[in-house]
């Protein structure tokens, strides 16, 4: 493993910012957007259109948005799509204060939103190893303050703030939104120009997508970390749809507790975050990926046994903190290995893969708590993590893990010589010929 002894760059601060706006932004529309619709409508279903709509991107455009990520230059992505999700926000703003909102006006909205998250989302996790040069060890240390400071953002300080934002007109919390892109779109605008990936053979985008995802699914170590976040949400979902009616329930906890055992399932998440880089240090990333998912697995059956709130609370911390290490050492694996050009459409594949897995464990979690017992999913939802750990221990262990990071590494010195090569046939470092044309182009990029 490569030595963090590396400083961070300084274009690296300016992301990290940009997406701590950016999370703040998500925070207050996460916690505004339902109670926005409650002033609509009483109805459950048309509720559950507004949040299923802002899921949908993903299912539907997933591996398509990661092929043109790859196609497009990846910083001009993330300020366009910031930019137009502000200039998005100010349509129901505008309805709100006019009180012609409408729920059919939110769910398009909330569509439109995830789709700009995809572009995003997508292009900033492909442009964050191309600024840090791949290095294993600051990719961790990247993706842990990115990690930390998203679920510090939208888990802590956004909904707090999205609800009093709300006391102030239906207008308010979705202008905040609107300012949180716009400062965002501005702080991505004056990131480093990096040189895109060598285009490939000119291909329908159709025939990339389906490259990229057959990428992973030939890839053991991609295909485990994919599986990770798939099965997960299958589970994580199962709980999450009968959470509030077991602490209700069970463990005879009211609206406040509830939100408190929330809390301390955020407070865990962002202890893991903080460990991830020296779990994977001490133990190896792929004992540590290992160890993260039985802990969450093992969390969640003491949730299901848990006898009273501390117990579930304590429970909860230890299930985040695994997912928050998780979710810090995969995409840093992740973003070590996978070459640049197929970069988006690796990530997209592996979050289409989790965002479809997640309606079905909300309907897993409802079926099993109707036919048998509200602690079931629960159990279930214990045992598919487990038995997903030791499906995926094997394809992500400590062996599998550091041959790809060697062979990662030894075909961007294979790239590295072949450029030097190609540079000195031309004439030498100092004749025309020998620049690298992407990197002459790149302040045209902005």
């Amino acid at each position: 493993m490569i030595s963090d002894a590396g400083k961070l760059p300084a274009g690296f601060g300016r992301l990290w910012t940009a997406q701590t706006v950016s999370s703040f932004g998500d925070g207050v529309s996460h916690a505004a957007l339902p109670l926005i619709a409650l002033t609509l409508t009483r109805d459950p279903m048309a509720l559950a259109v507004v949040t299923a709509a802002g899921t949908l991107p993903w299912l539907l455009f997933g591996v398509l948005g990661g092929a043109l990520v790859d196609r497009w230059d990846r910083r001009r992505t993330m300020w366009a799509a910031d930019t137009a999700r502000a200039v998005l926000l100010v349509i129901p703003a505008a309805a709100a204060a006019l009180d012609v909102l409408s729920i059919a006006l939110l769910a398009a909205v909330a569509f439109l939103l995830g789709l700009g998250g995809l572009f995003f989302d997508t292009a900033a996790t492909a442009f964050l190893p191309d600024l840090l040069r791949r290095d294993p060890a600051l990719l961790e240390r990247a993706n842990s303050r990115l990690r930390g400071a998203q679920t510090a953002m939208s888990g802590f300080a956004g909904p707090p703030a999205g609800s009093a934002l709300l006391a102030l007109g239906r207008a308010v919390p979705l202008l905040a939104d609107a300012v949180s892109f716009l400062l965002s779109a501005l702080l991505v605008r004056t990131l480093p120009a990096l040189p895109r990936p060598v285009p490939e053979v000119r291909e329908s985008l159709l025939r990339q997508a389906r490259a990229g995802a057959s990428y992973v699914f030939r890839d053991r170590v991609l295909l485990g970390l994919a599986l990770r976040p798939a099965v997960g949400n299958i589970a994580f979902l199962a709980v999450e749809t009968v959470l509030a009616l077991f602490a209700h329930d069970r463990l005879g906890i009211g609206t406040y507790g509830f939100g408190l055992l929330l809390t301390a399932e955020a407070a865990g998440g962002l202890l893991g975050a903080g460990i991830a880089s020296r779990l994977g240090r001490r133990l190896g990333t792929g004992t540590a990926l290992t160890c993260t998912a039985a802990a969450e697995g093992f969390a969640v059956l003491g949730l299901a046994a848990a006898p009273n709130p501390y117990v579930a609370g304590l429970a909860l911390a230890v299930c985040g903190a695994g997912m928050g290490a998780t979710m810090v050492l995969a995409p840093s694996l992740r973003q070590a290995i996978v070459p640049a050009h197929l970069m988006g459409r690796v990530a997209s594949t592996s979050r289409m893969l989790a965002m479809c897995a997640a309606p079905v464990g909300a309907f897993l979690g409802g079926w099993l708590a109707t036919a048998y017992d509200i602690r079931t999913p629960l159990c279930a939802a214990a045992g598919l993590l487990l038995a997903m750990t030791a499906v995926t221990a094997s394809m992500t262990g400590n062996r599998r893990v550091e041959a790809a990071l060697r062979a990662a590494s030894a075909a961007a010195s294979a790239a590295a010589s072949a450029a030097a090569s190609a540079a000195a046939s031309a004439g030498g470092p100092d004749h025309p010929a020998s620049k690298d044309p992407a990197q002459e182009s790149a302040p045209d990029l902005v």
